[in-house]
């Protein structure tokens, strides 16, 4: 039983932690609702100048376009590549899994260079797939041991069960273990999101056409060549990011139901 005085320090303790990052996001809201500072604008008008001038109309469709590429792609290949390793018992699989990790442990920094290198004498520089697919690659890592973790404690009461009703391999995994593991594959959908979307590295070596550019990459430039005042960069930031707040809150229950269940499996 928690006593009254315990209850009063947590509420304290969460209430200092959530000022503490709620701060630098009223922060930037106060400054992007203020008057510019050439005195234009000021209030939402603020963000019809940074869209304007900023074309984050074409940086925001571009890093859709990634973000839904990417998404798709790696949360598919990640529940099938999954359940291989959660399920199944082949030759190399440990050697391969750990592969697999090296995408996880080795980060974007490391690799940015020489992949640059290797799309350019494939002829892919400075196209849609030099930014999608290297986050395709870097996600379906992590998306493999988020769903080998889920499909190894998945029942396997109910896999015998499909396979001696004569279900395949492939029926087994997209009809009778998919649909169960909703939260988790759309935990996973969101974090590939969030990392997508908020990727600066990648497309910042990989495109020089503005139409390539991305959300967080064309802020960088918008802050650099259109403006050095500080109200329109915050409406700008603001508006790079709120797809995704708006995408997470949208399936934030699924979110936090899919954290909740990989706390309790491996």
């Amino acid at each position: 039983m928690i006593s009254r005085g315990e209850r009063v320090a947590n509420y304290v303790i969460l209430s200092v932690f959530a000022a503490f990052a709620l701060f630098p996001i009223v922060t930037i809201l106060s400054a992007a609702l203020g008057p510019a500072d050439s005195g234009e604008t000021s209030g939402l008008g603020n963000f019809a100048a940074a869209w304007e001038v900023g074309h984050f109309g074409t940086y925001l469709r571009s890093s859709l376009a990634v973000s839904a590429f990417v998404v798709v792609v790696s949360v598919v290949l990640s529940i099938m590549s999954g359940y291989a390793f959660g399920t199944m018992r082949f030759r190399g699989q440990s050697v391969l899994f750990y592969l697999f990790m090296l995408g996880i442990m080795m980060p974007s920094e490391a690799v940015a260079v020489p992949l640059y290198f290797d799309l350019r004498s494939l002829g892919l520089i400075d196209t849609f797939w030099s930014v999608a697919l290297p986050q395709v690659a870097l996600s379906v890592a992590f998306g493999t041991f988020w769903m080998r973790a889920y499909f190894r404690a998945s029942s396997r009461a109910i896999v015998e069960a499909a396979r001696i009703d004569g279900a395949s391999t492939w029926r087994i995994l997209w009809r009778v273990l998919v649909p169960p593991a909703r939260p988790a594959v759309v935990t996973l959908t969101v974090l590939v999101f969030m990392w997508t979307w908020n990727e600066f590295l990648i497309p910042l070596i990989m495109v020089t056409s503005e139409s390539l550019r991305t959300a967080p990459l064309g802020l960088a430039f918008f802050q650099g060549q259109y403006t050095s005042g500080f109200t329109l960069l915050a409406a700008g930031s603001v508006i790079v990011a709120t797809p995704v707040v708006v995408f997470y809150l949208f399936l934030q229950r699924h979110f936090v139901r899919g954290l909740l269940q990989g706390a309790v499996r491996e």
